[in-house]
């Protein structure tokens, strides 16, 4: 029987230093930087404001985040911004960011000439690929499938660009080439529902 996805608002990572250096970061437990605490500040604020707007309550829904240190503080980050009780939130390792292996803490451009494709730069196959001692994206949606099997209803989830993209080949039937090409923000709100997304930048002006 094939997976019914439910309702998903999907907030990715603050940013770290690691990514303003252009670093891949995968597994490795790499902290928020002023920038990227910001950044989890206004998706807190933006997915509160989606949330009243919708006419939905913070308990309609599941919460989950990936276990690392970025994503549990991003997590909190958002929580604030709420007044009302929320529910507990579970943190669930096959929401960890997809492992580069041996190339993590190296340069995307160091790597791109030979070892490992930049984005922007990669084929299809590139979904299959996996770094030594790392994993392939189509490792992670494996994971991703076993934990989307298990959610009861709508849920909001703070994790890893990785994840997004593989959320929206899972959920979208994104083409794996794009999957693979596109580029996470992590300035924005995702919001999945009924086999679509749509991205909402933090700071955005609604018009009434």
């Amino acid at each position: 029987m094939p997976l019914v996805w439910p309702e998903l608002y999907f907030i990715r990572h603050g940013q770290t230093d690691w990514n303003a250096e252009g670093r891949y970061q995968g597994s490795k437990d790499i902290p928020l930087n002023a920038i990227g605490r910001g950044q989890a500040d206004l998706n807190g604020k933006l997915l509160a404001e989606l949330l009243t707007r919708g006419k939905r309550q913070p308990s309609d829904f599941t919460w989950h985040a990936s276990p690392l240190g970025r994503t549990r503080e991003t997590m909190q980050r958002v929580r604030a911004a709420f007044r009302e009780p929320l529910p507990e939130v579970g943190f669930d390792e096959r929401l960890v960011e997809v492992s580069f292996g041996v190339y993590e803490g190296r340069l995307h451009t160091e790597l791109s000439s030979g070892e490992m494709a930049i984005a922007g730069e990669r084929d299809a196959d590139f979904w299959f690929f996996r770094p030594p001692s790392g994993e392939s994206y189509e490792d992670v949606a494996q994971r991703i499938t076993s934990f989307a099997a298990e959610l009861k209803g709508p849920a909001i989830i703070v994790a890893h660009g990785g994840i997004l993209r593989i959320l929206r080949r899972l959920i979208e039937d994104f083409p794996a080439e794009r999957a693979v090409n596109w580029f996470p923000p992590q300035d924005c709100v995702v919001h999945f529902v009924d086999g679509k997304s749509v991205v909402y930048p933090a700071g955005m002006s609604w018009d009434d």
